[in-house]
């Protein structure tokens, strides 16, 4: 074997056996987790993943409400997309919000993840304790990705049809300044739409393990809340688009913005001020400082 051949394997060599390791404690984390509270597919991905979910929403939920609560830490009204706005919220409409979003998860989100989990492929309902591969997670996490895209993109077009939207998607823009937990405020009607069906469809389509379906739905319910945050912080997406939407309506309908692109619908987005500070901050100066409104 050549010098060249060897020194290209090497990586890959290190690698695998870097995942191995890794993967072996994962997996022994995995069957910790399952001895203690049971590997019963049908609980796990029921009332396991309504708990799971409900955590991870309220958990960072209540993190960014207390910042619009408080105003504390002080510094922290710097990094606000819409300065002035929600200083501090107002109490009446966050009850409101905390009430459609608990009414919402319990009402529609517990019984479609029962529906989710029926139509699941077997394997995917009783391979419970083998954790999937590196490779898998990354292909699965992607599909994901893109469907939901997808389905949002178009469901999110369709309530904004004037035949329907004062029924439905007029109760989420209510908040033209919205909050974090307001990502989920909603008419059940388009929570189960736009919210959890772009979600849960990728969940079908790939019949991924329940490890990866968890890992999917941290992702997508940290990233809507972060979008709907009205905080554009260091190291976290930018919520600058979103936030575009809900000021102008019509705008940025999408969550990675192909879409937008593709059908025309980020034009005026992208001749704003606010499309200059769409990007991952990666210091500590925030983008209204960087890219000022005047």
């Amino acid at each position: 074997m050549s010098l060249t051949v060897e020194l290209f394997d090497l990586p890959a060599h290190q690698f695998h056996r870097f995942w191995g390791a890794s993967g072996s404690l994962w997996q022994s984390l995995w069957d910790g987790f399952l001895d203690i509270v049971g590997d019963n597919p049908f609980l796990l991905w029921t009332i396991g993943s309504y708990v799971y979910t409900s955590v991870v929403y309220w958990t960072i939920g209540t993190i960014y409400t207390l910042l619009d609560v408080t105003g504390r830490p002080a510094f922290m009204r710097r990094y606000k997309v819409q300065p002035g706005t929600n200083e501090p919220v107002d109490p009446e409409r966050l009850r409101a919000v905390i009430k459609q979003v608990l009414l919402n998860q319990l009402g529609t989100g517990l019984p479609l993840l029962v529906v989710m989990y029926r139509l699941l492929p077997t394997q995917s309902r009783e391979m419970i304790r083998e954790l999937p591969t590196f490779v898998t997670i990354v292909w699965q996490l992607a599909v994901c990705v893109l469907i939901e895209e997808v389905l949002f993109y178009y469901s999110h077009r369709l309530l904004h049809d004037g035949r329907i939207y004062r029924y439905i998607h007029k109760r989420h823009h209510e908040w033209t300044a919205p909050i974090a937990i307001t990502a989920m405020y909603a008419h059940p009607i388009e929570n189960v739409l736009s919210n959890l069906l772009p979600i849960a469809v990728g969940v079908w389509t790939t019949g991924c393990h329940i490890s990866v379906a968890w890992l999917w739905f941290t992702l997508a319910i940290s990233n809507t809340l972060h979008v709907h945050s009205g905080y554009h912080l260091p190291f976290l997406p930018s919520p600058e688009q979103h936030d575009f939407h809900h000021l102008k309506f019509n705008q940025c309908y999408g969550v990675l913005g192909v879409l937008d692109w593709l059908h025309g619908t980020s034009d005026l987005f992208h001749r704003s001020k606010q499309s200059k500070r769409d990007y991952i901050l990666t210091t500590l100066e925030p983008v209204r400082e960087t890219y000022p409104d005047q």
